[in-house]
């Protein structure tokens, strides 16, 4: 193999930038806030000028991506190829380079369009004799393929989150021979410095030379095009790794990552001295002949996440199915037309409103016209969605319909065929006058904007925080990567996305356990938030443990006190 020639420089400077850098690395964990690409390029900037300069930035940085690896493996004597790309990007990976051969790695560059004249950061790696090939010099990439060969790992420090059109040339070769290294699955650990190069950090999208890394090391906040797809896919294990700047930074950001830190400062207190009362009471009205289920999987959730007691609201002849299962809850059994609920069951409710401190209306509870009209009576809506009225449903008994004008309803949650019922009316949101949360799969989100599920599904971020502009309602929606939006702007993702959600059933313990949070005091937004995480890691834990195939929705269930356990410990 042949070698380019090597020079090195003194740097005296270079010990100043990295005594400041250690000076500026924080150890507390905030709440962690989702940026896009001219954000964070602006929280930069923004740090600078307050004393925090690029250079201990990208010192940070580098030690940050090179301990990761260090955690991963025992680094001593192990190969690893820098792919350096220009920019700040590539002198991460050249700090990292550098920290990484001092703790006894076999260091090698490999430079794309990389200017080394006057670059301190390559200079200092010439001072350790760190050997580089440039890409200018690798017909065919044959010096490329060589150290692939051997590579135990490789460092993706070529564009970061500067791509913005289509790769091709000496890149898209690079990126082409990484990917045939790693073909047959016995390759080198891929290890990306902020992002994997070719994965569009805003949008979520991938080049089609975009190679997919083990090991996703993103600094500072992850970018809000990492929580969807294809571009999730493309990061393997995702760290966040902090470069020194300071919260205040940040603060102004509106989207959060709902992670174990922003959960655990919302879980209810848990007083030693409580009775069921303490913990809230909850109304599920849900179920139908065809989706007895629903109405067990959102009841169970509720109780599993705290709530005192849950009283399940159903038709009266499925009492003897569900009565079987669920032991722990009670039952108000209502009137209906073979299984399905009609508009004078709402009185019923009525009833026990002034006793019930969070409600949830739909799982499972089937579309006949009837029960729309039971959801829409029950939700203060119009009563014949083909005509567009607006006003209550005239009810069969006398005096329901004042009786629902007069009386308020508890912090609800709306869901499925709940759903479905305010789609069915025009201009839905003008005349839903009470807030809730509402929990739309992408199908539902559909209906409810008159719009294609691929519309809803282009920028689901986007999506949810617009909705919930428009209608001034706290917005759900659901998927891999769920998104929680308040009608004041802010904004939530969750981390989790795995096959093992995508059952039957998984939504009604999303919904069972948002109204059970709901039934023990959080607000809204916060009820929907801990309510998305909890779900999301009870589904990592069953996966783990099950994995992605042959997981079902109550698989979910014994796992949610597991997951508010963990919080409350500190894990």
């Amino acid at each position: 193999m042949s070698m380019v020639s090597r020079y090195c420089l003194d740097l005296p400077e270079a010990d100043d930038i990295i005594a400041s850098a250690r000076s500026h690395c924080r150890t507390e964990r905030i709440v962690m806030k989702i940026t896009t690409t001219e954000q964070m390029r602006g929280i930069e900037r923004e740090a600078d000028a307050q004393g925090l300069s690029y250079a201990t930035m990208m010192e940070n940085a580098g030690r940050a991506v090179a301990q990761e690896i260090q955690d991963r493996l025992d680094i001593e004597g192990k190969r690893v190829l820098v792919l350096v790309g220009p920019g700040n990007n590539g002198g991460d990976g050249l700090v990292a380079a550098r920290h990484l051969h001092d703790s006894g790695a076999d260091v090698q560059l490999y430079l794309w369009k990389r200017d080394v004249e006057d670059d301190e950061h390559f200079q200092l790696t010439q001072e350790r004799d760190i050997p580089y090939l440039s890409a200018d010099e690798d017909a065919e990439s044959k010096w490329l393929k060589d150290l692939l060969s051997d590579a135990h790992v490789v460092m993706d420090a070529l564009l970061g989150t500067g791509v913005a059109r289509p790769i091709d040339g000496a890149l898209k070769d690079i990126l082409n021979t990484l990917h045939k290294a790693g073909a047959s699955g016995a390759g080198p650990l891929v290890v990306a410095v902020d992002v994997p190069t070719g994965v569009d950090c805003d949008s979520g999208a991938t080049d089609p030379a975009a190679v997919a890394a083990d090991l996703t090391v993103t600094l500072a906040l992850p970018k809000s095009g990492f929580y969807a797809f294809p571009a999730s896919d493309y990061l393997g294990d995702l760290v966040i790794s902090d470069i020194g700047i300071p919260p205040s930074l940040t603060s102004h950001l509106a989207l959060e990552l709902v992670d174990s830190d922003l959960a655990r400062g919302l879980l209810p207190k848990r007083p030693r001295n409580a009775h069921k009362g303490t913990f809230g009471k909850a109304l599920i009205v849900a179920g139908s002949p065809n989706y007895t289920g629903a109405a067990y999987l959102a009841s169970a959730a509720a109780t599993r996440v705290g709530t005192g007691l849950v009283t399940l609201c159903l038709a009266q002849n499925l009492h003897p199915i569900l009565a079987s299962k669920l032991t722990e809850v009670t039952f108000l059994l209502l009137p209906h037309d073979l299984g399905a609920l009609v508009p004078e069951a709402t009185g019923l409710i009525e009833e026990r409103l002034s006793d019930c401190d969070a409600l949830l209306v739909g799982p499972g509870l089937g579309a006949e016209e009837s029960t729309a009209q039971f959801v829409r009576l029950l939700l203060r809506m119009p009563a014949d969605s083909r005509r567009g009225q607006i006003g209550f449903v005239k009810a069969m008994t006398d005096g329901v319909g004042e009786e629902n004008e007069s009386k308020g309803l508890p912090p609800l949650v709306v869901d499925a065929d709940g759903l479905n019922a305010l789609a069915g009316v025009p201009r839905w949101w003008e005349a839903l006058s009470i807030e809730c949360i509402l929990t739309p799969h992408p199908g539902e989100m559909s209906r409810l904007m008159d719009c294609p599920i691929e519309e809803v599904e282009a920028d689901r971020v986007t999506t949810a925080r617009q909705a919930a502009e428009k209608w001034q309602q706290v917005v759900v929606l659901k998927g891999a990567h769920s998104v929680i939006a308040a009608p004041d702007g802010r904004g939530a993702v969750s981390p989790h996305a795995n096959p093992g959600l995508a059952s039957a059933g998984t939504g009604d313990v999303l919904a069972g356990s948002i109204v059970g949070f709901l039934a023990q005091g959080l607000p809204l937004y916060e009820a929907a938030t801990l309510g998305v995480y909890a779900h999301g890691a009870a589904g990592e834990m069953a996966t783990a443990a099950l994995g992605n195939t042959g997981t079902v929705a109550g698989d979910l269930l014994p796992l949610l006190p597991q997951v508010l356990n963990r919080l409350r410990s500190g894990h």
